[in-house]
């Protein structure tokens, strides 16, 4: 079988692209390289530097190589920037989007797997299940639906299959946490080995559920000949409030011989309480999370050490109006 991934120099595509290889699988990567590195790309897969918002070059590479299946994980996933940058989100995260799908029906792709998000579900009351109706409250989050809608448009109009995971806060090997905006684990380890303070938004008190990338390849793996139109959430049972999993990062960096500190800063927009209930993943995946943070967190010090020094990723704001303090430095 020959995949194409999409996003493939970032967490899932790198990672699943690894996967997809150690089972004789065939894998073409596409990715522009914001929001990844070409380092992260498996040296076995066919890669292309492309930009998915090029209809042209994207339908292109897909009439060129003939993908069997795609799984499609590009996106610039920034909750608490998409408001500042309307235009970058829906740019990258549908247009792109769009942009694939047409290929894969132009092409006659027997399937896409699409990773959405958790943010679709917006503040409806947690543990978040796949059959709540959506209620995204930012444009990432309204961005992700959009696409969900699409897909299923696309299966009824022509044919394309498709499968839906609603990922949330997976971390691990390969993720890029060289961006200020996005992954908070990568964040706090980026911060941390710089001699920089971990940083916090508000109390700390907000409610997350953290995923190892580890146990998401085999239930990726089912999704291909199986379960055609549905919606699966897939991530950590156990939660976390935000200041619990930086004492965790601040307990690991000394480890390493690092006196990692935090601070405080304003509290931006943002849902307080988010996780899901994966009984759906679990049952019909066969999904088990058995991720240890803390070990987690070990593995991934232990990885960013070694990585070269990279700048970190800043973005040109399109709206500068009540953007948050920690942000208008860079203004």
């Amino acid at each position: 079988m020959k995949y194409l991934i999409t996003g493939a120099a970032g967490l899932l595509g790198a990672n699943f692209s690894r996967y997809l290889l150690s089972k004789g699988h065939k894998v073409v990567g596409i990715d522009d390289l914001s929001g990844g590195y070409s380092e992260f790309v498996p040296v076995e897969a066919v890669f292309y530097r492309a930009d998915l918002t090029h209809a042209v070059s994207t339908e292109q590479i897909f009439s060129k190589e003939r993908p069997d299946c795609v799984f499609h994980f590009a996106a610039y996933a920034a909750e608490g920037l998409s408001p500042f940058v309307r235009n970058y989100n829906y740019n990258n995260n549908v247009i792109a989007s769009a942009n694939v799908i047409n290929s894969c029906v132009n092409n006659d792709v027997k399937k896409v797997v699409f990773t959405s998000s958790m943010a679709v579900y917006g503040t409806g009351k947690p543990p978040f299940v796949e059959d709540q109706s959506p209620l995204p409250e930012d444009p990432y989050g309204i961005a992700k639906y959009a696409i969900e809608m699409d897909l299923k448009l696309a299966h009824e109009m022509f044919g394309l299959k498709y499968s839906i995971v609603r990922p949330h806060n997976v971390v691990g090997l390969y993720q890029n946490i060289w961006d200020r905006y996005r992954n908070v684990i990568g964040i706090w380890i980026r911060q941390a080995i710089a001699g920089e303070p971990l940083t916090i938004y508000g109390d700390g008190t907000q409610l997350r559920a953290f995923s190892d990338i580890r146990f998401y390849m085999e239930p990726f793996e089912k999704l291909i000949d199986n379960h055609d139109g549905e919606v699966f959430n897939i991530g950590a049972d156990k939660y976390h409030t935000i200041k619990e999993a930086a004492d965790i990062v601040v307990s690991v960096a000394k480890e390493f011989g690092i006196n990692a500190t935090k601070i405080h800063l304003e509290q931006r927009s943002e849902v307080h309480a988010a996780y899901c209930d994966h009984a759906k993943a679990q049952a019909l995946l066969g999904f088990q999370d058995n991720t240890d943070l803390r070990e987690t967190v070990k593995s991934m010090f232990e990885w960013a050490i070694k990585q070269p020094q990279r700048p970190t990723k800043t973005m040109k704001y399109e709206i500068e109006k009540n953007i948050y303090s920690f942000w208008k430095s860079e203004l």
